[in-house]
């Protein structure tokens, strides 16, 4: 398993670049308020995941990191899901 330090690592770059392709995303766009909500979201759910790494329990540490894992690479998904979403819809509409 991966350390601590390297698993808060790669959650800061992962949600560091979901964030900057919506900041992209804002400045083609007229209306960024989506893009803005989408932004929320991804930082509410980089709280949450610190803050589960930060809790550590005392047994049972591979499972907890294992799933932590897991759960970010199905909000990954989701969020390009919504930005490429946002991205479809700004074609469309220019």
């Amino acid at each position: 398993m991966a350390s601590v330090k390297n698993l808060k690592k790669d959650l800061n770059y992962i949600f560091s670049e979901l964030i900057e392709e919506c900041y992209l995303l804002q400045t083609k766009s007229e209306n960024s308020d989506k893009a803005e909500l989408i932004i929320d979201k991804i930082i509410a759910a980089f709280d949450q995941l610190i803050e589960r790494v930060n809790d550590k329990p005392s047994d049972g540490v591979k499972k907890h990191f294992q799933s932590i894992i897991s759960e970010l690479e199905t909000q990954v998904i989701a969020f390009k899901t919504e930005i490429d979403a946002l991205y479809e819809s700004e074609e469309i509409s220019s």
